[in-house]
């Protein structure tokens, strides 16, 4: 049968086993696992120079080229383990590869804490004769390891998500799984390799194998600390909306002053705009737009010194002028067939041609409510519109921005009339012009409807951009 593999990784961390485990698979007829072939500090061991006529600086200046090696020159089925903190530059290559077998070894992040912490403190990380076992007890430091856990779950999960993505699985263990040669025949069965082991290997010996009360000097002050942490995730804000790109084709650059404007849908984007027309002045264009990603590296590349913003909106007033320009109004730029899905499926009260004499300020708020209920099944996905930009959160927006880059600065709506004339001035402006004042919703002003139940319901609908940006009530 041909071999399902070509290479594979141990993605571990320290003190997990994975010691033990890279010596089980090199206990196996044609497996070789070559140690951290990755490590930033070493290759492969702490007094090696070199795997497979690599050496450490041959490995730094090309990475990939220890992969090829390990892969083509290693006798049988060669490998490597991986830590969160090894060389990045091989990750989307291990990662995107279906022909290497990914193995993932975890451990209960606060028994790898303590163990890492021990053998700091003893200089012991391998035991080989329990005579020679060093004995320490140590303070657990409850920000070192919540740093430390962020740390393991932050690349689990990205390891998750690659796997995921590409289509592929990997073999899990766990710490204890390692004392089972049922568990590591079938994972050598699983690489493809037909020799199996009678037992596991005993040189190596459990360092730490007492109570954990025994091993800590602040057991109590620990306990308290694990408790704290939100283990289930349940103080998590839900977020169901789709992931958005970069928008850089509604980006808007200036030249004579190097500013360029990230804009969010439903913001105060006509005052921006107005601004920056105003600030690039007669005898241009105005400012640029309709970039693609290219063109807007080419324009970064022309204008050193450039900075870029956005311009926040308070959710309340983003989801209010939302309505009203998108949903209520029938002229260009409102969305028609979403109106008339809102207003046949959703029983959204609003008049089929636009507002009209009846439409009063009462049916107004009532309809405005409607549209906040609509919202809050809309991004939660369970309804088959779209999550438009015009009402995605504002930090999915944001979080679509970082997939090119990160605005320079964040701006609420009330802090632009004077931070952006005071970045303008900053960059070499002269004649900074003011900024206007922005135009009325209509057919009705939120202050004419607004209360505290749309706020509430507002607030639910928009609790991630609440809790991220620190929003507080509207007004």
């Amino acid at each position: 049968m041909p071999q399902p593999f070509d290479y594979f990784v141990v993605f571990a961390e320290m003190r997990t086993g994975s010691n033990f485990l890279e010596t089980n698979l090199n206990a196996y007829d044609g497996v070789t696992c070559h140690g951290e072939a990755f490590n930033p500090h070493f290759i492969g061991y702490p007094n090696s120079t070199e795997i497979l006529g690599v050496t450490q600086a041959m490995r730094d200046a090309d990475p990939l080229r220890l992969i090829t090696t390990i892969r083509d020159q290693t006798e049988g089925l060669g490998g490597f383990r991986y830590f969160h903190d090894h060389d990045a530059r091989v990750l989307d290559a291990m990662l995107g590869d279906p022909r290497c077998a990914k193995i993932v070894l975890t451990r209960n992040p606060a028994e790898s804490y303590v163990s890492w912490k021990i053998a700091q403190a003893t200089g012991q990380w391998k035991l080989t004769d329990g005579r020679r076992r060093k004995d320490s007890r140590v303070t657990f430091d409850r920000d070192e390891f919540e740093a430390h856990l962020t740390a393991l779950q932050t690349f689990q999960v990205s390891l998750m998500n690659a796997l995921q993505v590409t289509g592929q699985t990997a073999f899990y263990l766990d710490y204890e799984d390692l004392q089972s040669v049922e568990v590591m025949n079938g994972l050598a069965r699983w690489l493809g390799v037909s020799a199996q082991l009678d037992g596991l290997d005993k040189s190596l010996k459990k360092q730490n194998p007492e109570a954990m009360a025994d091993k800590v000097t602040n057991f109590d002050a620990m306990a308290q600390a694990l408790a704290r942490l939100d283990r289930f995730n349940l103080s998590r804000t839900p977020n169901f909306e789709p992931r958005r790109g970069a928008q850089v084709p509604s980006f808007v650059a200036t030249s004579r002053v190097p500013l360029l404007y990230m804009p969010v849908r439903s913001g105060p984007e006509a005052q921006v705009m107005d601004w920056l027309a105003a600030l690039e002045g007669a005898g241009v264009d105005g400012p640029e737009t309709k970039f693609t990603q290219k063109t807007l590296r080419q324009w970064k590349r022309a204008h050193p010194g450039h900075r870029s913003f956005t311009v926040l909106r308070h959710p309340v007033a983003r989801a209010h002028d939302a309505f009203c320009r998108r949903i209520l109004a029938t002229g260009p730029g409102s969305y028609a067939d979403i109106r008339k899905t809102l207003r046949k499926a959703y029983k959204l009260p609003i008049p089929g041609q636009g507002p009209s004499g009846e439409y009063d300020r009462r049916v107004h708020r009532n309809a405005f409510l409607a549209f906040l209920e609509f919202l809050k099944k809309n991004l939660n996905g369970q309804t088959g519109i779209r999550v438009d930009a015009a009402w995605a959160s504002q930090a999915s927006v944001v979080e679509g921005f970082a997939n090119f880059a990160l605005p320079d600065l964040i701006l609420r709506e009330e802090e632009m009339a004077l931070a952006l004339p005071a970045l303008a001035t900053r960059l070499g402006g002269a004649s900074v012009p003011d900024m206007a004042g922005a135009a009325d919703d209509l057919p009705f002003d939120l202050a004419e409807i607004y209360d505290a139940e749309i706020e509430d319901l507002a607030a639910q609908v928009y609790q991630r951009d609440y809790v991220t940006f620190g929003f507080d009530r509207w007004g």
